[in-house]
């Protein structure tokens, strides 16, 4: 006899609640609707990507950055509402933002 079966023995008249793990694919951010614009810049010499024109909330702005470092195995840096990440990863980070639902637009090069 399982741990479901004594429970049920216990509280014959309780209905299970469906699991929450079904919208676990759904991040929390919030998605707007102008797009965030995807730049590439060269600072002392070295390449970095530089995303910006978020709108929603600095808090999510933060969990993205750190998804996309995570993702990506890179460094970077979240600063004046923009996330620097270090070199060249726009395609890449393009492809993760509208996987997640965003509208991105590329910027130069």
């Amino acid at each position: 006899m399982d741990l479901q079966d004594q429970l049920k023995n216990l509280f014959p008249d309780h209905v299970p609640e469906p699991s929450q793990d079904e919208n676990d694919d759904k991040s929390d951010i919030w998605l707007q609707d102008d797009p965030i614009i995807c730049k590439y810049e060269k600072r002392k010499g070295k390449p970095i990507t530089i995303l910006e024109g978020y709108t929603g909330a600095s808090e999510d702005f933060k969990i993205l950055a750190k998804e996309l470092k995570t993702k990506l195995s890179v460094g970077g840096s979240f600063k004046d509402d923009k996330i620097i990440i270090q070199g060249d990863y726009r395609d890449k980070i393009m492809t993760i933002l509208k996987e997640k639902g965003f509208n991105v637009k590329r910027v130069g090069g």
